[in-house]
């Protein structure tokens, strides 16, 4: 549908008419003595003639006041209504990036990978299919810092993700402060749609807040935390006398995550591969989504271009077509030369 945003611009149209239609006042100055008088009063009664034998002139310079007027009023053109999605959560997740990530514990298509890799692969996955959530990352390591905000943008999120690097936050792992800043962005977002993932692959040992004390903040806000402990439990790790087998998540303080997670009505859950990790994910996605009020929006496309381009188009050819009409008038002062000459003093 066809409209125009400021269309009280269009009453204007008949302004040039009305212009035209007053009456024209005389002035009478003192004399002014021309030379070249003859001359151009010749040039004023060619130009006279000319005009008064195209009319089209006329009509040209009424398009283009009526393509700019036009313009001016912003036409748009509406098209049909466009639903939002009419459910979801406000999810964030936070993620650990502390120096422990790097930790090559996992297995991809064949290949070892870090801990920071495999989780680029499976919430990569679990960002591009939350169609209905809003969803933002929190990045944490010594220091705990908001990468992506909520948005339905979920492309960037996963790109923001993907383009995490080890290290960014620093070497230790402030847990506290991840929830802490989580707190901060959910509290204003309705109460049942407050959901925060949390993964980590070590204890809290750096920053302001306790997990403990952040998840009571988060449970009076009506936060529920969902924590996950990644790592492997078995690693073979080559040595001087051969080959031995460690437990690279020795570090991992599960007990606490449970207890964050119980604190605000959530759920610990383990991952020991990107296999587990999947699946903690396929449950995550089974969560109640909040029904919110339906919204709709029609899309505005502006066509204000089309007639202010036309009109410029037109006063190019305009000007053009002046100045060829012109062209043979050039030289019309010279034919008077010898004239004014011989009177030299013409007043008017």
């Amino acid at each position: 549908m066809l409209e125009f945003q400021w269309p009280w611009l269009l009453l204007l149209i008949p302004l040039p008419l009305f212009i035209r239609l007053l009456p024209a006042q005389k002035q009478e100055d003192a004399a002014l003595r021309v030379p070249f008088y003859r001359s151009a009063a010749a040039l004023q009664e060619s130009q006279t003639l000319r005009s008064s034998k195209a009319p089209v002139k006329y009509l040209v310079l009424w398009c283009i006041w009526l393509c700019t007027l036009i313009a001016a009023a912003n036409p748009q053109w509406l098209g049909e209504p466009v639903s939002l999605p009419g459910s979801g959560r406000d999810l964030l997740m936070a993620v650990d990036i502390s120096g422990s990530m790097q930790i090559e514990d996992m297995s991809y298509q064949g290949q070892t990978i870090n801990r920071l890799q495999a989780i680029k692969v499976v919430v990569g996955d679990f960002v591009r299919h939350r169609k209905s959530d809003r969803l933002g990352l929190i990045l944490f390591g010594t220091h705990a810092y908001l990468q992506a905000p909520l948005t339905y943008d979920l492309t960037t999120v996963d790109q923001l993700l993907q383009e995490t690097q080890i290290g960014f936050a620093g070497e230790k792992t402030a847990i506290g402060d991840a929830i802490g800043l989580a707190v901060k962005r959910l509290r204003a977002r309705p109460d049942a749609s407050r959901v925060l993932i949390l993964l980590t692959d070590g204890a809290s040992n750096s920053g302001e807040l306790t997990p403990q004390r952040a998840a009571i903040l988060a449970q009076q806000e009506n936060i529920k935390i969902y924590t996950i402990g990644f790592g492997a439990e078995e690693m073979i790790v080559p040595g001087v006398f051969g080959a031995r087998r460690v437990n690279p998540s020795q570090d991992l303080d599960e007990d606490t995550m449970r207890e964050v997670a119980e604190q605000t009505g959530g759920q610990y859950f383990r991952a020991r591969n990107l296999e587990e990790l999947a699946q903690i994910h396929q449950e995550l996605d089974r969560l109640e989504p909040i029904e919110f009020d339906e919204e709709t929006f029609r899309p505005v496309r502006a066509l204000f271009y089309w007639p202010l381009g036309l009109g410029f188009i037109l006063s190019l050819l305009f000007a053009l077509s002046h100045w060829w009409r012109l062209g043979g008038t050039h030289n019309l002062p010279n034919s008077y030369s010898n004239t004014e000459k011989s009177n030299p003093g013409v007043s008017s």
